[in-house]
């Protein structure tokens, strides 16, 4: 592989490395649990938290579409990536003013949006140039090596966060001493500088990609004006009843990602409110999560490279129900519904369990998914493909959260409140069984593009 193209290679994965703390540090174990503070009430908080998730990803359903359908036709991607990369940098920045109890809660649910609608369509730019990245037989390998280096980032911030700024309710970090830099311990500022820490990171890492990833010109095409490309979205999209193939497996993505990132989102709130956790307590929960996902986010690979990617996302889904239902069940008195003797770290131990289940098996799961993506789209047309199956990820996107909220609201309890997770994933392992291993009309297009 000559340099310039290996290069090419690692600066596409800077993206991974870069952006992956939004979702570790902001979505995941560090801001969600600490936002319950800023609220005060751990119920109340996963109420306001799932109503802003299923806002913000309303307006990711309602952008994608126009936004996928340009990055699947020859229009530049870059200048996008630099916008929404702009929101990323601002969004999680202004999370520093989400003060203890704060009264602007409306405000830091804002600017929080901002930063996940751009960290989310920087994302479908980005996942745009996979094609373009090498020949079909390696996709799968730079995909599951690019969700390893991504999980490997979101360790390596998490692990900065809890040793040097995070603060327990003593007022110290994991190392047993106050924030770095004179932050205050009492004003949480140690906890709140993840925000800026995050959009930080991203301005870093995201060199290397804007060095070395550059657009193609000797694939580009003319052009192609927006209407335009709605209008072949448009009849791609009438036309996937055409493949059932595909449309099952767009089905079956849109059901399962959003359950998996439903369990990202709400992980931390769930452990501090029905376990007590401290920040700290979930940071270390994240690391255990993150160390799997990368591991297995690769062993996906190799499993994929052998049995193929339906085996692999089959497994992990099943693996992932079973956490839900522990979920579900655990609670600080309870493991699957046996007791357990007061102040027993049973359920902890239990949910630190289930926090590496939900690493390796989603590390996996995504790995696969974007392997079995290149299986069944249209080998002339795969960043059409690619585009379709960032937009089954992201219109329904409020889903998982709308439930979750909505459960939490009707019940009064965290523990049912994630129950809706289970549905999904069993109505998207439902719909994989209609998914063919290497695609239903991918003899038919192979055919085509050798007679065209």
């Amino acid at each position: 592989m000559a340099d310039a193209a290996r290069k090419r290679i690692w600066g596409w994965m800077a993206f991974d490395w870069a952006s992956q703390p939004y979702n570790t540090l902001l979505l995941t174990f560090i801001f969600a649990p600490y936002f319950a503070t800023v609220v005060g009430d751990g119920a109340q908080a996963q109420v306001l938290w799932g109503t802003a998730l299923t806002v913000s990803g309303l307006t990711i359903a309602v952008l994608a579409p126009i936004l996928g359908a340009l990055a699947d036709t020859a229009g530049r991607r870059m200048p996008w990536i630099v916008l929404f990369s702009a929101l990323y940098v601002v969004g999680a920045s202004g999370l520093w003013w989400a003060v203890p109890e704060a009264q602007n809660v409306t405000l830091v649910l804002a600017v929080f949006g901002i930063g996940l609608i751009g960290m989310e369509f920087a994302t479908i730019f980005t996942n745009a140039l996979l094609p373009t990245l090498g020949p079909r037989s390696a996709l799968g390998g730079i995909s599951g090596t690019g969700w390893a280096v991504g999980y490997s980032g979101g360790v390596v911030s998490l692990v900065i966060m809890l040793l040097f700024l995070a603060e327990n309710d003593a007022g110290l970090t994991f190392l047993g001493r106050p924030p770095a830099f004179g932050l205050d311990p009492d004003a949480r500022e140690g906890t709140r500088a993840v925000g800026p820490l995050v959009a930080l990171w991203y301005l870093v890492f995201m060199v290397p990609f804007f060095i070395w990833v550059r657009e193609d010109a000797t694939r580009a095409l003319p052009r192609v004006p927006v209407r335009q490309s709605m209008r072949a979205l448009g009849t791609t999209i009438r036309r996937l009843p055409e493949d059932p193939s595909l449309a099952a497996y767009l089905g079956s993505s849109m059901l399962y990602r959003d359950a998996l990132n439903g369990m990202y989102t709400f992980g931390g709130i769930y452990a501090f409110g029905v376990l007590g956790w401290s920040v700290v307590d979930i940071g270390v929960f994240g690391i255990i999560a993150a160390v799997t996902g990368a591991i297995f986010a690769w062993l996906g690979g190799k499993a994929d490279d052998r049995f193929g990617p339906k085996p692999v996302i089959a497994v992990s889904i099943w693996m992932l129900t079973g956490v839900g239902v522990v979920i579900v069940t655990l609670s600080e008195t309870a493991v699957l519904g046996i007791p357990v003797a007061p102040g027993s770290p049973v359920p902890d131990i239990a949910f630190y369990i289930c926090g590496g289940v939900i690493g390796g098996a989603g590390g996996a799961l995504q790995s696969a998914s974007r392997t079995m993506m290149v299986r069944q789209a249209n080998p002339a047309r795969m960043t059409e493909g690619f585009g379709l199956y960032a937009l089954a990820g992201k219109a329904t996107s409020f889903l998982a959260p709308a439930l979750i909220a909505l459960a939490t609201d009707l019940t009064g309890s965290q523990r049912l409140g994630v129950s809706p997770l289970i549905i999904l994933f069993g109505a998207g392992l439902v719909l994989l069984r209609w998914v063919k291993p290497n695609g239903g009309r991918a003899a038919q297009w192979s055919h085509a593009s050798s007679s065209a």
